[in-house]
């Protein structure tokens, strides 16, 4: 997965709002992310995991066509 940039005023969302986005489950959601299909998480702590808004909408129009 090409990592794009991001501005810092872009959302950043958690794990249920990107499953919601892009309409697929947490374990295909991780299995993507250790096969390098979709992007790593930015960390914010140990237990927080977060992806700017315009990355997932980026994966979710490239998974529509």
């Amino acid at each position: 997965m090409q990592k794009t940039k991001f501005s810092p005023d872009d959302r950043m969302l958690r794990v249920p709002q990107v499953l919601k986005i892009l309409g697929i489950g947490r374990s295909t959601w991780y299995a993507g992310i250790k096969k390098g299909e979709f992007p790593a998480p930015r960390k914010m702590g140990s237990r927080i995991s977060l992806w700017p808004q315009s990355e997932i909408l980026l994966i979710a129009e490239n998974l529509m066509t």
